[in-house]
Order: C-alpha cells, then sequence, then structure tokens
C-alpha cells in the first residue's frame, strides 16, 4: 500500500519531502520511498530510494495508479435504504440511506436523510442528526454529530501545473475518537495519504472547517467559523 513513514512497512511505498520529517524518515521501515536526492541521506540504506526533482508529484502519480479513482468522490451506488432488521438496537428516521459494509453500534439515532457511505464504522451510543453525509470515516462510541455535517469527503488538493492541474488524490480517512461533538454545518476532509483525525472528547462548534491530515488532539474547544489548513 501507500502510507505515510510513520506507518509504512516493507510491503509499502511512502515519501519524505522535507526535513521536518527527518525523525521519521530516520526510523521508517518501509521497502520504498519516494524522495530527492538531498533528503535520501536520512533514510536507513536498507530502504529503496526512488530519486525525484518534484516529490508531491510523483507521488500522485503512483497513487492515481493504485487507487484511480480516488482524485473524484464518485457517488455511492450501493446506498439503499436501511433494512432495519440489520441494526436492531439503532432508530432510524425517514429517508437513511446505508452503503455496503456499513457498522453501526448499539443504541444509536440516525436522523432523518442521512447518508452513510460504504464501509463506515460508527461505535456505540452515538447520535447522528438530519442530512449528515458520512463516508471514509472511523466514529468512535458516544460521539454526536449535529445536522447538515459532511465528512469524510476528499479535501482541497491539487499540483499546479501550466495548463491543467494535477488532481491529488486522497486515499485517508477520518478518524473521530469518542465522546466527540460536532455542531451543525461543518465539513471535516479526509487525508490524503494518512488520516485526519479528531481526539477524544473534543467540541466543534457550527462551521468548522478541518482540512486533509489535520491532527486534533483532546479535549479541544473550537469556536464557529474556525478553519484548519491541511496539515495543520
Amino acid at each position: 500500500d501507500i502510507k505515510p513513514l510513520t506507518k509504512a512497512n516493507k510491503k509499502d511505498i511512502s515519501f519524505f519531502d522535507s526535513l521536518k520529517y527527518r525523525s521519521d524518515a530516520e526510523t521508517t521501515k518501509v521497502g520504498a520511498c519516494i524522495t530527492t536526492s538531498k533528503l535520501q541521506k536520512f533514510l536507513p540504506k536498507t530502504i529503496n530510494k526512488i530519486i525525484v526533482n518534484n516529490v508531491l508529484f510523483e507521488l500522485a502519480k503512483v497513487i492515481k495508479q493504485v487507487y484511480p479513482l480516488a482524485d473524484v468522490d464518485y457517488p455511492d451506488f450501493s446506498l439503499k435504504p436501511v433494512a432495519k432488521k440489520k441494526f436492531k438496537s439503532v432508530k432510524f428516521g425517514n429517508n437513511v440511506l446505508i452503503g455496503k459494509k456499513v457498522k453501526i453500534g448499539k443504541n444509536c439515532f440516525i436522523g432523518p436523510n442521512t447518508i452513510i457511505e460504504q464501509n463506515v464504522k460508527i461505535g456505540n451510543d452515538c447520535i447522528i442528526g438530519a442530512s449528515v453525509i458520512i463516508k471514509n470515516s472511523i466514529i468512535g462510541d458516544r460521539v454526536v454529530i449535529q445536522d447538515g455535517n459532511k465528512i469524510g469527503q476528499k479535501g482541497f488538493g491539487f499540483i499546479p501545473l501550466k495548463n491543467k492541474n494535477m488532481k491529488f488524490p486522497h486515499i485517508g480517512k477520518v478518524i473521530i475518537k469518542d465522546d466527540v461533538e460536532i455542531a451543525s454545518g461543518c465539513t471535516i476532509d479526509r487525508g490524503s495519504v494518512d488520516d485526519t483525525t479528531i481526539g477524544n472528547n473534543t467540541y466543534l462548534d457550527n462551521q468548522v472547517h478541518i482540512a486533509h491530515n489535520v491532527k486534533i488532539g483532546s479535549n479541544c474547544m473550537i469556536a464557529g467559523q474556525v478553519g484548519f489548513a491541511g496539515s495543520s
């Protein structure tokens, strides 16, 4: 697979494009790494080094080969009206759509017109409001997501070229830990290669935007209309 330096093993490919990640590069267990001639010396000798001029440009091309559909969010055609017999301890409002392989824990409430796309995992005792869209996400226990949130969509990532910008595929997830509350109208983008993460007991006010790869810790209180740029 394609993974960040800290999560990769000898069967994966990763990338190293900045001295900010020197400590990760020196201890990584990745099999092959896309990097530059100046940065290659910080990687272990056993790693296969792919030397390029523009790391992110070449990384995007590799990701497109492995995940050819990841640079556009296509509709989830596995969505169907919820089969309530499958989720016996979950209460659903009207017009809820669920994708394949979705897992929802016990004692959850899902509001009307909400869409939960394929492979999403939701923990126990969660409350999800109306007109929420969730994709590419893993959600913990006792999480409250109020009305109108968009979680797990592709972030704002591209490489400027002369005639046509190159979209950067986003193959990560959104990880929301336990006891998080997200107020109305927030957007939380999934990670590009790594994941976007929100820690335990963190509260988001209305209309907060969290871009791809952002890491927010535990017990944080974030006021309305705050925006976090990618990888903050």
